[in-house]
């Protein structure tokens, strides 16, 4: 624009742009990166459990009235035939079941991420490559203690009790976060791996098995001889027979070391296919 008087007038300058000033700057594909990363993809992933229905239900409500109903309709009919209190089987049965069947309904997320391409975009994003999936593990332990804490206030209602002191009470609330994130890379590992596995009904069906087919359930002895060593050696039975020790007393060695070796087994066989099946879904979202 022309001012005859004063002649062209000057275009308008743009306003300066303050940028952040970066005081603490760590490469990319750092150990620091990784933890921070991973910590912003575990708060985003607990903040969407938190606000949808299904997850809370299936994570915190579902347990908790499952416990209640084997209470109610089976609490004291198995007491009286083993002479021990059985609460002390069905909450750390009921604790490792609500592990499990929260790893599903995030298994079920982590697909809709990759079809919405969210996945996608967080993969072109200067983030380290392997904070989705540790972000996911560390969100799947604060999720499965939630569970937990939830499920001993409702068994502690109902005469569960800690009778071996503190320390064990900590061993009980942190064997089925372990088995819970040995669960969760196994679900994860097969969530990615294929888009047409029937993920929800396969991993609901061996749920099902295992909690019907556990020491918590009914005592070993009480299934059929040919089934006794199998029930006894399951992941679940070995984390229920620990967690009761810790909590009512008993032996607590054997079947923590069994609890261990099958977490970390499950740990290390999906490790590498969760890996490369998260990889392969982000890049390709």
């Amino acid at each position: 624009m022309t001012d005859f008087v004063n002649g062209p007038t000057p275009p308008p300058t743009s306003p300066a742009i303050t940028l952040p000033v970066v005081d603490s700057p760590y490469a990319e594909n750092s150990a620091k990166a990784l933890w921070s990363h991973s910590l912003i993809q575990a708060k985003r992933l607990l903040m969407n459990w938190a606000r949808d229905p299904s997850t809370t239900i299936q994570a915190l409500i579902y347990p908790a009235l499952t416990l209640l109903m084997f209470r109610v309709v089976l609490g004291n009919s198995i007491s009286n035939a083993t002479g021990q209190p059985s609460i002390y089987g069905t909450v750390p049965m009921i604790i490792l079941v609500g592990a499990m069947f929260g790893s599903i309904v995030s298994a079920v997320g982590l697909r809709s991420e990759k079809e919405s391409g969210l996945l996608g975009r967080f993969w072109t994003l200067p983030a380290h490559r392997a904070s989705g999936l540790v972000g996911r593990m560390i969100a799947e332990a604060t999720r499965v203690l939630a569970t937990s804490i939830v499920i001993l206030i409702v068994g502690f209602a109902l005469g569960f009790r800690f009778n071996q002191g503190p320390l064990s009470a900590i061993a009980v609330l942190v064997i089925p976060v372990i088995f819970g994130i040995g669960f969760a890379m196994m679900v994860t590992a097969l969530a990615t791996v294929s888009d047409t596995l029937p993920l929800v009904e396969l991993v609901s069906i061996g749920c099902t098995l295992l909690m019907f087919f556990n020491s918590g359930f009914v005592p070993v002895m009480a299934y059929p001889k040919w089934l006794q060593p199998v029930v006894a050696e399951q992941p679940m039975s070995v984390a229920i027979d620990a967690m009761r020790g810790f909590a009512m007393g008993g032996e607590v060695l054997e079947p923590t070391i069994k609890t261990l070796a099958w977490s970390f087994g499950m740990m290390a066989v999906f490790l590498y296919p969760a890996i490369r099946g998260y990889r392969k879904a982000a890049a390709s979202g």
